[in-house]
Parts: structure tokens; sequence; C-alpha cells
């Protein structure tokens, strides 16, 4: 009976685990290297003060539609993903309009935006969820919730 409920439980979270689109594959570790872009130099948070991060600002919203992140991983509509320009990658945040006070996790994958006045880019799924696909900008608080693939994590 027992071995007969493994089996079972085995072939259903493989269903599920199948049924979920384009899944992130882990990324062992973070990536911190300095890199310049046009001139300026941006070099990325440490894993302590990343994990304090909390800041509002501006959201914008793109779709990579398969081309890589930063990390290589490759990027497709439908994910939950973001960019970030001083984040530890990858990183996972909670990002919410200020506006209506939805909220939803996305996981910083990708390194943007280099728009003055934007503190996060979001990927088209992301803005959906947050309510600001018309408007294409919108208020938002980002928070940290872990580094590295859940290696560190906030303890609040």
């Amino acid at each position: 009976m027992m071995q007969r409920f493994s089996v079972i439980a085995l072939l259903v979270g493989a269903l599920v685990c199948s049924c979920q689109q384009h899944r992130f594959e882990p990324y062992r570790g973070y990536k911190k290297a300095p890199y310049t872009l046009k001139g300026e130099r941006f070099v990325p948070m440490d894993v302590q003060t990343a994990l304090y991060y909390r800041e509002d600002g501006i959201a914008s919203y793109y779709e990579a539609d398969g081309a890589p992140g930063a990390i290589g991983q490759r990027l497709y509509e439908g994910q939950f993903y973001a960019a970030h320009r001083t984040l530890p990658l990858p990183c996972r945040v909670r990002i919410t309009n200020l506006h209506n006070g939805r909220s939803c996790t996305a996981r910083v994958a990708d390194r943007g935006p280099f728009i003055h006045g934007r503190l996060i880019d979001v990927s088209s799924a992301v803005a959906e969820e947050l309510g600001f696909t018309r408007k294409g900008l919108e208020r938002v608080r980002v928070e940290v919730l872990s580094v590295g693939d859940g290696k560190y994590r906030v303890s609040r």
C-alpha cells in the first residue's frame, strides 16, 4: 500500500512539474562583478546590503522573448522576471504597485533599466499581475526576498 502511494505521489509530482511553462533553471551562486555600459560604471550590491534593500521608484516593462538575461538564462514571455542595475543576480524580489496595492514576486535575472529615473524593468507577466500594462510605467516598491536562488534569505 505504501509503495503504491509513493508511486502515485511521484507521478502526480512529475505531472505538476511538467505543466509549468518555461521553468527557470537554477543558478549556482550569484553574479556580483562590476560592469560598464555607455561609459557608466555599475557596482552590484554585496549580499548583506541586498538583503536589506527596499526602494520605491518607477517600473517599466519589457519582453526579452527568449533572449538570454545577464546570467545567461533565456527569458520567455509568461515568466515572472525583472531587470535591475545593481542587485546581485539572481535574486528574488517582491514588487508592489503603490497605486493599487497589488504585489507579486519576480526573479531578477537581467540588468537594466538604463533609462534615467527608472528603478526596475519587469516582464509583461509581472506588469499584468501588478495591473499596469496599459500605462507602461508605474510607481512600485521593490523589496529583496532572497539572493542566489535562495541561498541567502531575508529574515524579517
